[in-house]
């Protein structure tokens, strides 16, 4: 796993290189030259003539040593001074002078030339103000020139803990980070400014003091094939769990097939979908693989199964297409009230969810296996009171607090979605593209979530795989079939050849 920093984690971290290891900041600063200069290397880009742009903050610092680097390598960059002379910090300083002492003037204003790359050392993470003036007009004059773009540590522009865009900021082709990755360079529009991210370690090891919950986390590929559930010789279906879906309503079979295909898919033994009536040819023809139970809406005592259903599942999921109707409501209240069994909640159930208030949270609370909740941004804000714009700008806290109202299992879908359990660690999905925002793509992980339940998978593990698997689904999809033609059926077509490829990894 890999741990994503906010700007004041990594302050932190900082400050026990210098204060307690008593590592001089300037050590730490020639670390950070050396490995930008190495990564642009890397990455094959010319460097014979460079544009460094430094802040008077210690990210000019670090522009102001690159510099030097390159000067002492045969090169001729140009380098410039946006920040305020006087307020330099004493390691800026001390670098400024030493490249001054080459030969070497700084500049105070960007030269009308070409150039073969723009590094970008103006303000770095610590960034929480606006831009604007004369440095709004330096960074819009430097994204319209044409080079290679790179920027040290985090574009000048971007706040490191969430990815708003402050006013403007930097478009990066290539940014080298250290130590960490920042949340804003993970989550959008900041990923987008950028570019390639390159993390470079420079001695610094996370500090002892960040309690466990604290730091965020993301999955890496090779972290996967160990959390996958395994498949024992001697099992039969009843070892991978009885998975009831209660989905579909009139007319809305489609996001039920999705939903329990995707369980089935994900390796449960057995699949019953609770469904209405009209349902059941439709159904059946498309995943005769599945047990088939239905309801019928004119009849005058409905659901009267649903208690001998809940009593025979081990893991259940609602919500997928299963409609706002007067019944949908009775039917969610219904489970509420007598499911023990850990379970999924998604879409128009958790909607139904939002309109029950206080009682349906409780009931939640009650359960001591554990829900899942799956909402969008948009049903998060029906589920909690914040608009969609406040979810986004304060998304770790806010979420973390709903979490722990609820005592459930959380996965706040976004472009970059977020998974949070009521006492565990932040975690934050890196798979999936743009190709998935297609109706059905919310069902397929639902069902995949419930799959990895059905096999004896703690909630919170099952939602952070289960996100991790749907967005490895969508990069194969994409990669096969473009960004425009991916349907959520594609997804189903890709997890078996992703999950195989994974198993593959073990061997």
């Amino acid at each position: 796993m890999k741990e994503i920093l906010t700007a004041d984690q990594m302050r932190r971290s900082d400050q026990r290189m210098i204060q307690k290891m008593q590592v001089p900041s300037l050590v730490l600063m020639e670390r950070v030259a050396l490995q930008c200069v190495a990564a642009m290397k890397a990455e094959d880009i010319d460097l014979s003539k460079a544009l460094v742009v430094c802040g008077s903050g210690n990210n000019g610092g670090d522009g102001f040593a690159i510099a030097r680097m390159l000067v002492e390598e045969g090169n001729h960059p140009d380098v410039v001074l946006v920040g305020n002379y006087d307020h330099r910090s004493e390691e800026t300083k001390i670098q400024m002078k030493i490249l001054e002492n080459l030969g070497i003037s700084v500049g105070n204003s960007l030269p009308q030339k070409e150039y073969s790359v723009i590094i970008d050392a103006v303000f770095g993470i610590g960034l929480s103000r606006e831009i604007k003036g004369r440095y709004a007009e330096v960074i819009d004059q430097m994204n319209r020139m044409t080079a290679c773009k790179v920027a040290v540590d985090t574009p000048s522009g971007i706040r490191s803990d969430d990815g708003k865009v402050l006013g403007t900021a930097f478009k990066a082709d290539l940014t080298v980070t250290f130590a960490f990755q920042k949340m804003g360079q993970i989550l959008y529009p900041g990923c987008e400014y950028t570019g390639k991210l390159v993390t470079a370690p420079i001695g610094i090891t996370r500090p002892e003091f960040f309690a466990e919950e604290e730091i965020c986390m993301a999955l890496e590929k090779s972290d996967v094939p160990a959390m996958l559930p395994q498949r024992k010789p001697d099992s039969n279906k009843g070892t991978y769990g009885k998975v009831l879906m209660i989905t579909g309503s009139k007319g809305m079979s489609g996001a039920a097939y999705l939903s329990a295909r995707a369980a089935y898919l994900s390796g449960a033994g057995l699949v019953r979908i609770y469904t209405e009536e009209s349902n059941r040819a439709i159904l059946q023809e498309l995943l005769p693989e599945a047990v088939m139970t239905t309801y019928s809406l004119d009849e005058t005592e409905s659901f009267e199964e649903l208690p001998d259903l809940l009593e025979w599942a081990d893991v259940l999921c609602i919500g997928c297409g299963l409609g706002m109707g007067p019944h949908s409501e009775e039917l969610l209240k219904k489970v509420l009230e007598n499911n023990k069994t850990p379970a999924v909640i998604d879409a128009d159930g958790l909607n139904l969810l939002a309109k029950t208030d206080e009682w349906g949270i409780e009931q939640i609370r009650m359960n001591p296996s554990g829900y899942v909740l799956t909402p969008h941004m948009k049903e998060m804000s029906r589920l909690t009171g914040y608009s969609v714009q406040e979810l986004k700008d304060n998304r770790r806290e806010l979420l973390r607090k709903y979490t722990e109202k609820v005592h459930a299992v959380c996965v706040l879908k976004d472009s970059r979605t977020l998974v949070k359990a009521p006492e565990g660690r932040l975690m934050i999905n890196t798979t999936g593209n743009a190709a998935m925002a297609k109706a059905g793509s919310g069902d397929v992980l639902a069902g995949m979530i419930t799959g990895l339940m059905a096999q004896h998978m703690r909630p919170d593990d099952a939602a952070v795989l289960g996100v991790y698997l749907h967005g490895l689904c969508g990069d194969h999809a994409r990669k096969e079939l473009g960004s425009y033609s991916v349907l959520a059926g594609d997804l189903l077509k890709m997890l078996g050849r992703t999950l195989k490829e994974l198993e593959d990894m073990t061997e």
